[in-house]
Parts: structure tokens; sequence; C-alpha cells
């Protein structure tokens, strides 16, 4: 038996074939299916291949254990911090994957019956059919410890109703089931009694028609009401603290609105800000900000950049204080630097969005001819790294 509770000779990722569907398996429960180096290759690996495949109609994803994916692999990071990129290959394989997943030209489902966060919920999301439960968690906490929101969700997020978006990547806010549904980021809700049925429903249309695979995701599926005290209930508060040109002044209106009566919920939230890393905080801002006018491609590139020069070092080493206080020593009590947002400089900041060595850029396909091009492998960083 392996460490992350998967037979020694399983792969972390299954891969079945089941008439005209694929099924796609993330197969590391015990690590709640964290997105290592091998998923991603195996991923990669399996979407090009059936979406050529002329049999292939239609591909489920779903994750094995209590979690679909609480996302990238944080101690792989954490380990390869003092050597200069050592996982960077992973997270170019990343974002090239995310940009074929939001293009992909079959028909794929989600099933997402438990943690779906950062990194993983890109595995999510830009399906064309992305059912969860009442077992979801949804979030992109990534800004809390030092690095941004990535995968894609510049993009995404920048695209919710109103200033949602920043909202969830500033604080790291978790969603529900329901609460996907009601934002758009997930398109059925299914009880997760259901599931099981809907599954085996799918894999027996042998169809890919998005007209059929959409009615019979509906027979299981169940409308949508959110609680009252949902946070999508709050939306003109978001709206009117989360607009703000800064970090500071948006947790300076949101304390405002916390102070008075009926916004006690609020609190918490401020504190959780408050616990954040600020260059990761003024980051993560900007790059949402600057997601609503990029296309998606733009987007995973400028990700790309952040992500080296975060991983770099380049103006903070607080995504390795970060991981390291949530999962190393457990001690949630991480040194930041700069520690406050006033000292957080902005030019700075601005450095980290530049464009990097042209040799490694993130290649996005610019043709349908060349659509599984711009691999890794034939990256200018792949030839530099040797």
């Amino acid at each position: 038996m392996a460490q992350d509770g998967r037979n020694i000779d399983e792969p972390v990722v299954f891969g079945e074939e089941k008439g005209s569907v694929r099924l796609t398996i993330l197969n590391r429960p015990r690590h709640l299916n964290v997105i290592s180096s091998e998923v991603v290759l195996k991923l990669a690996e399996y979407l090009e291949m059936w979406e050529k495949d002329h049999e292939t109609k239609l591909i489920l994803i779903k994750g094995a254990g209590r979690a679909f994916s609480a996302g990238g692999d944080l101690k792989m990071f954490y380990d390869g911090r003092e050597s200069k990129d050592s996982c960077l290959e992973v997270v170019y394989r990343m974002y090239w994957l995310c940009y074929h997943i939001h293009t992909y030209k079959k028909t794929q489902v989600s099933l997402v019956n438990g943690i779906s966060m950062g990194g993983g919920a890109s595995l999510m999301v830009p399906m064309q059919f992305s059912v969860v439960t009442e077992k979801t968690v949804f979030a992109t906490p990534e800004a809390s410890i030092g690095f941004h929101t990535d995968c894609g969700f510049s993009y995404i997020h920048s695209r919710l109703p109103g200033h949602l978006g920043e909202f969830l990547a500033l604080t790291g806010a978790r969603l529900n089931g329901k609460e996907l549904v009601a934002s758009g980021m997930a398109t059925h809700f299914v009880p997760s009694a259901k599931l099981a049925d809907l599954e085996a429903r799918l894999v027996s249309l042998d169809s890919g028609d998005v007209d059929v695979v959409q009615s019979t995701i509906e027979e299981f599926s169940e409308k949508v009401n959110l609680e009252e005290d949902s946070i999508l209930n709050k939306q003109s508060i978001i709206n009117e603290c989360f607009s703000k040109e800064s970090v500071k002044q948006i947790i300076l209106a949101f304390e405002a609105e916390g102070s008075k009566e009926g916004n006690e919920w609020i609190t918490p939230v401020i504190k959780g800000l408050k616990r954040s890393s600020p260059t990761g905080l003024n980051i993560t801002l900007r790059s949402i900000r600057e997601g609503r006018k990029q296309t998606l491609g733009d987007c995973l590139k400028k990700e790309f950049r952040l992500t080296v020069n975060i991983l770099r070092k380049t103006i903070s080493p607080d995504v390795y204080e970060g991981i390291r206080a949530l999962t190393i020593d457990k001690d949630n009590s991480p040194k930041w630097n700069p520690a406050t947002l006033d000292e957080v400089d902005d030019e700075k900041v601005n450095f980290v969005f530049k464009p990097l060595e042209d040799d490694i850029e993130l290649h996005i396909p610019e043709t349908e001819e060349n659509r599984w091009g711009g691999k890794y492998e034939t990256s200018g960083f792949a030839s530099v790294r040797g």
C-alpha cells in the first residue's frame, strides 16, 4: 500500500474506457488528490489522446475518497525552495493543461463530491458540465499563503458577478455546492446519494451530445435555494467594499460595514484578511483586476509569470513561509516579509508582472493546427533546464 492510500502499483490518475465514455479518476485519496507532477502528466496525456480519438464522445472526471482535489502539492513546492525553478516544469505543464481544459473539443463532466480548492477547482469550473453535491467545498485561498489566484482563476473570478471574484480571491471564502451553482461556477446540484446512479447513466448513454448529457444530469439534479446567510446574499456589501482601489481601502471599507448591526459575519473574514500575506493580497487583487481585460491565454501567461517570480522569491519569500506555517510546522503563525500592507512596494509588485525571459514564457497554442503544441518539452525553459 502506498502512503496516499492506494496500492503501490496503482496510478495517481486512472483512465478507464467504457464504450465511448472515458472516465478519469484522481487517485491520491489520502492526500486529498493534490496535483503533483505525475498527476498533471497523466491528465494531459489522457485528454490529448481522447480528444484526438474518434471513438471518444464523453469525458467524466472525479476524485477518489472524500476530495475531488485540494489543489497543488504544497510540500512539493516547499521541498524545492532552495533550488531555483525546481517546480517550474509542473507549473508550466499545469497552466498549459488549464488552457486545454477550458477549450476542450469534446463534452466533459466533472463529478465533484468533496473538496475542490485552488488548482483542483480548475479541473471542475471550466467543464461544460460541473456537478456538485452537498459535500462540495470550494475555495481559492492562495493569497493567504503568499501566493496568487492561479490556474486560470484570474480569468474565472474576474468574470463573476460584481466584485465577488475579488472577495473570493482575497478572503479565500468557501462556497458550498449550491452556492457554486448560484454563482455560475458549477452547472448542476445533485445530492451525493444520487451521484453513483448519475455516473452509471452517463456511462450508459454512449453519447457526447450536449443536449442528451444535459437532460440526463437534470433528471438527477435539484433546484438550488440558497440559505439565508449565504455569502451570495451579501453581494451589495461585497460590491461596495471590494470595488475599492487597494487592499487597504477594501479592508477599511469592509471594517466599516462590519461595525454595523447585522454584519457580524464580516468580523472573522476581516481577521483572515489581516492574517494573510500583504504581498500575496496585493498581487492577487491586481491580477484579478487585470483579468477583466485579458483573454484566457493572456491570464494564463500572466499567472505563469507571477508563479515563476513568486517561487523565485523575487520580491518576497512569503509563499514558503505561508506553506511552512500552514502545512509543515502547522503553527499558523507566519512571519510575512514585508509584514504590513503599508510596507508593500508598488514598484516591486509591478516587477513580478513583467514578462520573463523569452525562452521560458508559457506558450499557448495560437492555431487549431498547433492545438496540442507548445508542450513543456519544446519550450525554451526545457532546453535551459537540460
